[in-house]
């Protein structure tokens, strides 16, 4: 029983709670779900699009992937106006230390940074807590390929395998079960796709539900970030066996 201490983003239970926060959480879980896979040569990033009516206009933009510099990107989870304020800060701070140094921001500082604002959103009153969840993907020369996940109460962490949003227990333990070290870009695509065709509460899986993105490195040498086309995640799935081929109309 929360007995009020719920009223108050600031005030902890006696358990030790802070129940605001948890209720930010308990949000995200009725979101759209996304999935991050970091492989040795790059790290994947799926993303479910709630389609909630056919009357409604799908977007030619991505919904739940967004470019933070040329070398980050997320996959959103949650209420997504909260998600584009937190993403122009992120891409404010990106652009100012590479003003600042001439080099792009190393990806764990960027996400650190973002965390920080979330933190402060939880700890002075009548503040809300941000009601987002993100999957970073970002490649840097310190560490290479790398994933972070963070959560509305402002913590991050680094992962090799990452879900947030709806199912999102379900989906991690798939991921435990099934993620191998030195995991190709091919293989993780396939993977996180398995992952979602199995969790999401829709039946099939088409290309007008998913997004799909892929952070990389040419063989220049510049990192890449790519999202994949309907056509070419179509092909994906059916070549994955995750769909059926579509019948040919006579």
């Amino acid at each position: 029983m929360s007995r009020r201490y719920d009223s108050r983003t600031t005030i902890f239970s006696p358990e030790g709670r802070l129940y605001q926060v948890e209720y930010a959480m308990e949000a995200i879980g009725n979101a759209g779900s996304a999935i991050g896979i970091l492989s040795k040569d790059g790290v994947v990033l799926v993303g479910e699009k709630k389609v909630t009516s056919k009357l409604l206009q799908t977007s030619t933009s991505t919904e739940k992937m967004y470019k933070i510099d040329d070398h980050v990107a997320c996959a959103v989870a949650g209420i997504m106006s909260d998600a584009n304020i937190l993403i122009n800060t992120a891409r404010i701070q990106a652009q100012r230390y590479t003003f600042a140094y001439q080099e792009p921001m190393p990806v764990e500082q960027l996400v650190q940074s973002l965390c920080d604002t979330k933190q402060g959103y939880t700890q002075f009153g009548g503040l809300r807590p941000f009601g987002v969840s993100f999957l970073f993907a970002g490649w840097d020369k310190n560490y290479g390929f790398q994933l972070y996940m963070s959560d509305p109460s402002g913590n991050y962490s680094g992962w090799k395998a990452g879900a947030i949003g709806a199912n999102n227990q379900a989906a991690q333990s798939m991921l435990k079960q099934d993620y191998k070290d030195e995991i190709t870009r091919e293989e993780a695509v396939q993977l996180a796709l398995k992952v979602l065709s199995k969790t999401m509460d829709s039946t099939s899986l088409t290309s007008e539900k998913l997004e799909l993105a892929e952070v990389f490195l040419s063989p220049s040498g510049n990192v890449k970030y790519q999202v994949c086309s309907p056509d070419v995640l179509s092909k994906l799935l059916v070549k994955f066996g995750v769909t059926q081929p579509a019948a040919e109309t006579s």
